[in-house]
């Protein structure tokens, strides 16, 4: 059955391509460094299953190495100019647009396809295989329609990953601290801080600190799926929903919306809110949180309104 290693495989040859592409970049000083975290990124797709728990880990460590000694930089890589870019623009007009539509489309009538077809893949991961199937079909379109050179879409490709650098992984690792985190019964511990915190037979305090809680755990670890599992193991499920019968789906999915109101409000959500400044060239760094909060912090209180009015109905 097609299923996860199809859509790793696929992942591993791209970042192997990046970092071939790296490493022959001899404008960019730091190339070796860009070639080292895409070719552990490579390995870990494309042999994550044979190298075992440990053999993960150390090229883990590897990654966090090269991101923290700052041994990545942008690469100067082009594959056409200002000029270029602009008469194709002109030329093609929206049109240009249709392959990236090709992606969401094959992925929606992929996944109703392959759904009737339940022998060829595996039913966990139609989804994201219908959308790998996109991003080749897409990509074909394009080599048949644009004509490039080979390597340019793989060019382009790598110029957009470097100007993002290691925040591209950075929701990936969060998510897995999350995951530690609750192994480690750090759930355990934060409940029995909060059930100290909470008066006795108070629901509202309860949602509060379980919403508060789900945003600045969020704004903490980066990640509101790093959160989760802490919060709901240490207020959600003991409180909400074994003490008070709350909606289990409900306190979900508005915890885990109290967690993206945190993530708007954080430098350690890189990849939304530093990554963005980066592209855009924005002198103030933290312009992105800084326009978020206003809308953040108003739609946070609608999600604890929200949380208490429709979870215990």
């Amino acid at each position: 059955m097609i299923g996860t290693n199809f859509i790793y495989a696929v992942a591993g040859l791209m970042f192997a391509g990046f970092a071939v592409l790296s490493a022959i970049d001899r404008d960019n000083p730091k190339r070796f460094g860009n070639a080292g975290f895409y070719a552990l990124l490579g390995v870990s797709f494309l042999f994550g299953d044979r190298i075992g728990d440990i053999g993960n880990g150390v090229l883990v460590l590897g990654l966090v190495a090269i991101a923290g000694t700052g041994a990545m930089g942008r690469g100067a890589r082009g594959t056409t100019g200002p000029v270029e870019r602009q008469a194709e623009a002109t030329a093609r007009g929206n049109r240009l647009f249709l392959p990236a539509l090709v992606i969401p489309a094959t992925a929606l009538l992929g996944t109703l396809a392959f759904t009737a077809v339940p022998a060829l893949v595996d039913p966990k991961q139609i989804t994201l295989v219908a959308l790998t199937c996109g991003v080749i079909l897409a990509l074909g379109i394009g080599y048949a329609w644009f004509r490039p050179r080979p390597a340019t879409p793989f060019a382009e490709g790598l110029r957009l990953m470097d100007s993002v650098g290691w925040a591209a992984v950075l929701p990936q690792m969060l998510a897995s601290l999350g995951a530690v985190f609750a192994l480690a019964g750090v759930g355990q511990v934060v409940g029995g801080i909060a059930g100290a915190a909470i008066p006795d037979g108070s629901l509202i305090g309860a949602v509060l600190v379980y919403a508060l809680g789900m945003a600045a755990f969020t704004m903490v670890m980066g990640n509101a799926f790093a959160a989760f599992p802490v919060m709901f193991a240490a207020v959600a499920m003991p409180l909400l929903i074994g003490r008070y019968g709350g909606d289990p789906a409900v306190i979900a999915a508005i915890g885990m919306l109290a967690g993206f109101c945190g993530t708007l409000m954080t430098p350690m959500a890189a990849n939304f809110n530093l990554v963005p400044a980066a592209l855009l060239d924005l002198k103030d760094k933290s312009a992105v949180i800084r326009a978020q909060v206003p809308t953040a912090l108003p739609l946070l209180a609608v999600n604890i309104v929200l949380l208490y009015w429709l979870g215990f109905r």
